[in-house]
């Protein structure tokens, strides 16, 4: 288990805080059933003056006490909650609320049912014992019966109000306005009889009753002659027994909906309890003379002893009422704390199994779907950051290929905004192509041509793929890497797009400049190795027929003709010579032997060739050789003898070049690379440069600027260098001011292991 986890103390905290709660809820159950049971003996004392007397002061002693507990525990929680209000804790202004929301809802109400009852209790007492007590005790039982007369009328008056209303409804209908009415009426029953006391609806307590008591066939008389009627019933047993049985039952008649001669009427019957209070009022001023004497006597105890009753009754309802409150509001603010506090965890971005209450309401089902929907989520984004671990690994894989990847590739959108690349194409198009991502690939420095060509290329594509259902094009473009400059290098591309998901364009595209090369320096091998057989054949046949000419036809001609025939048979022979050795070159250049590699020291060679051109040049007047050797470069794997004549015909097309120069100057150089483990040899001249015709071909047979020559120098050179695994670059030499300053060959050697 991971120890930085919270869900083990949270959970530790929550059944801790769980027991705590239930502990104070059983104590406050205790307390508040004890404060109940005194009370409700209390208040039986006060009904029995024997027991008045003998168990008062003690039940009193004893609520006091219980609400002193009340009011502890009332404080005690309510210091907890300032507590927590006072040092922020996250909830406690909501519980705070709560509790004094159902606080004042309980305390209000309490203290202005105390006033009024307060000021009822004392003059009702002091009025007990006035001279005209027993006068009024009269006119008392007198405004009992008509209060109860006036009550009988009213429920009459209503009940034939409500059979009004019932007249016009179905048997059917009559179930749901009966509750209606009941509601109206505030009667405790209702109840609809037909004509011949068959049960039709009812409403109230005769729904639980087998067998409704019928009305008597007297009262429906009464009933049917007077609309309507009520009698008061149970109010003798209500005074034998002490219950509160006495009731208004009131008559009416119902018309039955419809014209129908042999409908006939249907009784609403209608039972009002009286008020307790009422039946007590009417008993006590039958008793009141009775105990009239009793009580003179005991005058300002009795009174006494309500208003404490009826004050420690209020104490202990209102330290109830703020306990429950308290209780209440806690109950309530659990689960909405609960959630709170787990949406703040959530949207901190912390989806730990949330805690959930256990309960069968809305709230606590409304914790459990939140902690199940925190546990999806987790869930989820586990989920999600696995597969965005194997999107990243495959995204690093393919970006790993692609930045390994000899060949080139752009993204393009459709119209031709380059939006990625990999090193490759930076390397073959010799431009930062990464650098212009979001522009247009023709508007690339140097790829103006390219970029313009590709666009058309993918919308002729585009356009034949709906033809024809074409996958991809392919051609092939001949770029010059810095065109317009000095040292500007053509190089030979073979390009394949294709449409990519989303309507981008791909473009993969390689440097064949080599194989084109490699190519047509097979095709010239092949070339010479013809020539040279089918040339050098014929001409010995033609020297000595030109010689046998002479000989024969010299001592048969005159002196002129003489003179004729030797210059011309002479042309011939020279002419058949130069012709042998442009044959015997084509055959060297084809039969150029394999390059046995052998560790070589590049300085010692390059000096020792040196040495020949620096001491023609002292005597004949040839250009200055000057040289710069790395003494840092090891040795290099070569073959002496071919790499003797690589130098000899880079030295020997220097010096050619620098002809009718003002500065004539050839440089040799060897560098070291100890990053790429190469050594480079380096021949510069200061001659005017090659032609840029020349520099796309320059490494073919039979591409020369020369008068004399025959173009097979520099492809001699290119055949020996790849022989030996050597990159051969060639390329003019440009100054600050941009113009061209001479020409430069190189060659890059591997080092010997």
């Amino acid at each position: 288990m991971n120890r930085g986890d919270p869900a083990p103390a949270r959970r530790a905290a929550l059944r801790s805080s769980r027991a705590f709660r239930w502990a104070v809820g059983v104590g406050a159950a205790m307390i508040v059933a004890l404060g109940i049971v005194l009370l409700f003996l209390l208040t039986q004392a006060t009904n029995n003056r024997e027991l008045y007397e003998r168990n008062y002061g003690r039940l009193f002693a004893l609520n006091v006490v219980v609400a002193g507990i009340l009011l502890l525990v009332i404080t005690w929680m309510g210091l907890r909650l300032l507590g927590r209000l006072r040092n922020g804790k996250f909830g406690s202004r909501l519980l705070v609320k709560l509790a004094a929301i159902f606080g004042l809802v309980g305390i209000v109400p309490g203290l202005l049912i105390y006033v009024v009852s307060y000021q009822f209790v004392s003059r009702s007492i002091e009025t007990w014992f006035d001279v005209k007590v027993e006068g009024a005790l009269d006119a008392g039982l007198s405004l009992g019966r008509a209060t109860l007369d006036a009550l009988a009328n009213d429920l009459s008056n209503k009940t034939r109000a409500g059979a009004q209303q019932l007249a016009d409804l179905p048997d059917a209908a009559v179930p749901l306005a009966l509750e209606r009415l009941r509601e109206q009426m505030s009667a405790a029953d209702l109840i609809v009889w037909s004509a011949n006391g068959q049960l039709i609806a009812s409403a109230g307590q005769s729904r639980f009753q087998l067998a409704p008591e019928r009305p008597s066939p007297q009262l429906v008389r009464n009933a049917r002659a007077q609309r309507s009627v009520a009698v008061i019933e149970g109010l003798d047993e209500a005074a034998a027994t002490g219950g509160n049985t006495a009731r208004i039952k009131a008559v009416a008649v119902v018309a039955q909906p419809g014209l129908g001669l042999v409908s006939e009427p249907r009784i609403l019957q209608a039972t009002q309890a009286l008020p307790a209070s009422l039946v007590a009022n009417a008993i006590a001023v039958q008793e009141a003379n009775r105990e009239y004497q009793e009580r003179a006597l005991g005058r300002e105890g009795l009174r006494r002893m309500y208003i404490g009753t009826l004050t420690l009754s209020l104490f202990l309802a209102v330290l109830g009422a703020v306990l429950l409150a308290v209780l209440l509001g806690n109950q309530l603010a659990r689960p909405l704390l609960l959630l709170a506090a787990g949406v703040r965890e959530v949207a901190a971005g912390d989806l730990s199994p949330k805690p959930a209450l256990q309960g069968k309401d809305e709230l606590g089902g409304l914790t459990r779907s939140f902690a199940e929907m925190t546990q999806q989520l987790a869930d989820a984004r586990a989920a999600v950051d696995k597969s965005m671990v194997q999107v990243n690994a495959a995204r690093a894989n393919l970006q790993t290929i692609l930045d390994n990847l000899t060949a080139g590739v752009i993204v393009l959108d459709p119209q031709g905004h380059i939006q990625t690349t990999n090193p490759g194409a930076t390397r073959i198009l010799r431009a930062p192509v990464a650098a212009f991502e979001g522009q247009l690939l023709s508007q690339v420095p140097g790829l103006e041509h390219f970029g313009q060509a590709v666009q058309r290329q993918f919308d002729e594509y585009m356009n034949d793929r709906r033809q024809h259902g074409l996958d991809h094009w392919q051609e092939s473009f001949e770029l010059a890497i810095g065109q317009g400059s000095a040292t500007a290098e053509v190089v030979t591309l073979v390009a394949r797009g294709a449409e990519m998901p989303g309507e981008s364009r791909l473009l993969v595209f390689d440097d064949i400049s080599e194989i084109v090369s490699a190519q047509r320096a097979q095709a010239w091998g092949e070339v010479a190795r013809r020539l040279a057989h089918e040339i050098k054949n014929p001409l010995t046949p033609i020297q000595l027929s030109a010689e046998r000419l002479e000989m024969k036809l010299s001592a048969k001609v005159g002196e002129g003709d003489r003179a004729v025939l030797t210059k011309s048979v002479r042309t011939i022979v020279d002419q058949v010579d130069a012709m042998k050795r442009l044959v015997n070159e084509f055959r060297d250049y084809a039969r150029l032997p394999a390059a046995e590699l052998k560790p070589l020291d590049l300085n010692a060679l390059v000096a020792d060739v040196l040495q020949l051109y620096v001491r023609e040049g002292l005597e004949d007047g040839h250009a200055a050789m000057r040289m710069a050797l790395d003494p840092q470069a090891p040795a290099i794997m070569g073959d002496a003898q071919q790499l003797r004549q690589v130098i000899h015909n880079l030295l020997q097309n220097a010096q050619d070049a620098t002809e009718g120069c003002a500065l004539r100057e050839v440089m040799v150089r060897t560098r070291f690379n100890p990053q790429s483990r190469r050594v480079r040899l380096v021949v510069e001249d200061s001659g005017p440069g090659f032609p840029e015709h020349i520099l796309k071909r320059a490494f073919e047979p039979y591409v020369t600027t020369k008068a004399k020559g025959t173009g097979l120098g520099l492809a001699v050179v290119k055949k020996i260098a790849d022989e030996h695994a050597a990159r051969v670059d060639l390329k003019n030499r440009a100054g600050d001011d941009g113009l061209v300053q001479g020409a430069q060959v190189s060659l890059s050697f591997a080092v010997a292991a």
